[in-house]
């Protein structure tokens, strides 16, 4: 009888239980390198105890037509592509099914690399040892194309560190140096049964250990690009963290609301504020809740408590001597989006809104209150928030407008269609904030 007790409590227990096999790496030359999504967690315990930098090698499995369990090969972020010859012949996979789904991951891959490096370059790998990890090693085609970019980008030598392995897959790695694992059992069930907890990683959470990875930045410098600073808003007795960036000669103000906890780090939301803050407009990102807040389910759908948080950190904008006299306005997404709605209709001060595929209907009744001018953001293949969004626009006494992005599911993860609500959002800003008061000509949809 085969064992499947778990190895490891989770992630992060897996990622302290390899760093001990790895402390001879503890010196300036080693960089940590976790493989997206699941890797990161791991990687992250192994570049904190090693004492390393950590970034992310980003990776893409090429799946089977047919065969959803299946990886006929795997994309690099830097184009590299390694295919396991065996599966084409037990699969029958053809030339054009190859072509097809290369070309649909490469637009996946592209669009999840811009998010979660968020601007920030790729680490120096030039005569340095790269530690290459990821949560488990099934294949093992994912791992070689991670361990060919280390190899491309100049490291000196690669090590590919994994918890637990499957033995064929552990034989198709052959850009490794040197390969540390905890386990390889004869018989494989796959990754999972080796974890007690073994939840889904997010982007935004991935974005958030690589951003709290990253190098220490002076974030409260003025320069020809304005003012970008870390900051903390009190609030019901909690303090809630953002980031402020201020292009230089703004007079207007976007706050972010989220309120399923992925705040300040939210990659789609990052990167809708770099196209506000090319256009010119300010952006805070901000935490609505505290970190025990956000494990809290109540607290995530608790659209007065996120609204009052939301007025909290419009009234610390206003009170601020770089800040007063600013037009502002709220981007919101996932319950935050009721939140921005329910704050602006008791607020005359907010001059518009953006949704991107929030829960505008969890603002009720106080919709019939919002006289800003309000775009909601919704994507074509999200039937139910659709329905819902055209419900709560029907609501809205002053300016609503519903723009659909065709092929866009809940989260905006197609290849373009994130960029499409960056756009809408930067046009329906750009009029509401930057143009004068006088006149706003509605957009109709």
């Amino acid at each position: 009888m085969t064992d499947t007790r778990p190895l490891f409590a989770d992630r992060a227990d897996a990622g302290r239980r390899l760093a001990e096999s790895l402390s001879d790496l503890r010196n300036d030359d080693t960089v940590v390198l976790g493989v997206p999504l699941g890797g990161i967690p791991v990687a992250a315990e192994v570049a904190r105890a090693l004492g390393a930098p950590l970034d992310a090698l980003v990776v893409r499995k090429l799946g089977v037509p047919r065969f959803p369990d299946g990886a006929m090969g795997a994309l690099g972020e830097d184009g590299t592509r390694v295919l396991n010859p065996g599966i084409f012949l037990r699969a029958l996979v053809t030339p054009l099914d190859l072509a097809s789904v290369t070309r649909r991951e490469r637009e996946i891959l592209a669009d999840r690399t811009v998010r979660l490096r968020d601007g920030r370059p790729r680490l120096d790998l030039r005569g340095r040892t790269a530690v290459v990890v990821d949560d488990g090693l099934v294949t093992g085609v994912s791992a070689e194309v991670a361990c060919t970019m280390a190899r491309a980008a100049g490291a000196e030598r690669v090590v590919l560190a994994v918890p637990v392995a499957a033995r064929e897959g552990l034989r198709f790695v052959r850009s490794a140096d040197e390969i540390v694992t905890l386990a390889a059992p004869r018989a494989f069930p796959g990754v999972r049964p080796f974890y007690r907890d073994y939840p889904q990683v997010t982007e935004d959470e991935v974005a958030a250990l690589l951003d709290d990875a990253a190098p220490e930045r002076d974030l409260d410098i003025v320069s020809a690009h304005g003012t970008l600073e870390d900051v903390v808003i009190r609030a019901d007795g909690i303090a809630l963290h953002g980031r402020l960036h201020l292009p230089a000669g703004t007079r207007a103000v976007v706050v972010f609301a989220h309120g399923s906890g992925s705040g300040r780090h939210s990659p789609r939301n990052r990167l809708v504020a770099s196209v506000l803050a090319e256009a010119g407009i300010g952006t805070l990102l901000l935490d609505l809740l505290s970190p025990v807040e956000e494990q809290d389910r109540h607290a995530v759908f608790d659209i007065p408590l996120l609204s009052s948080r939301l007025r909290a950190a419009t009234e610390w904008l206003r009170s601020r001597p770089d800040t007063a006299g600013f037009r502002i306005g709220y981007f919101g997404a996932s319950t935050g989006a009721g939140a921005a709605l329910c704050a602006a209709s008791s607020d005359p001060g907010i001059a518009a809104v953006v949704s991107r595929g929030g829960r505008a209907d969890l603002a009720g009744e106080r919709l019939a209150d919002v006289r800003c001018p309000v775009l909601l953001i919704v994507g074509s293949r999200d039937p139910d928030v659709l329905m819902l969004n055209r419900r709560a626009r029907a609501s809205i006494s002053g300016e609503a407008a519903l723009e659909v992005v065709p092929g866009a599911s809940h989260l905006f993860e197609e290849a373009g269609t994130l960029d499409r609500v960056a756009v809408l959002a930067r046009d329906w800003f750009s009029r509401t904030l930057l143009q004068p008061e006088s006149r706003h000509e509605p957009i109709l949809s």
